[in-house]
């Protein structure tokens, strides 16, 4: 059973930067692809970023430019940078690991509040 556990969200002042994480338990991290999704008061939840099991990546117009995505296998784990923010980052951070159609696994969330 694969659990995802997210961490280092916070307050932040417009502009700042914050760094989450998320470690996955479980075998086989390393072959699927992850994602970082998040959802603002009042909105749907929304795609931030991919990584492929290779490193290859992919995001959202919004954070182009400000958020990079990484992953280290060898630790079962996965980073969003987020440089620059702004106070429509504001939400719910989730981790997600992509096993197959169907067969999606969700993190419980850290709170980002970008807000001076």
């Amino acid at each position: 059973q694969v659990q995802l556990v997210e961490s280092g969200g916070g307050l932040v002042q417009p502009g700042g930067s914050l760094r989450l994480s998320c470690a996955a338990s479980g075998s086989s991290f390393s072959i699927y692809v992850m994602g970082w999704y998040r959802q603002a008061p009042g909105k749907e939840r929304e795609l931030v970023a991919t990584i492929t099991s290779g490193g290859s990546t992919k995001y959202a117009d919004s954070v182009k430019g400000r958020f990079t995505i990484s992953r280290d296998n060898s630790k079962n784990a996965m980073y969003l940078q987020m440089n620059s923010l702004k106070s429509e980052d504001t939400a719910v951070y989730y981790c997600n690991m992509f096993v197959g159609v169907g067969n999606v696994y969700w993190g419980k969330g850290t709170l980002v509040t970008v807000s001076s």
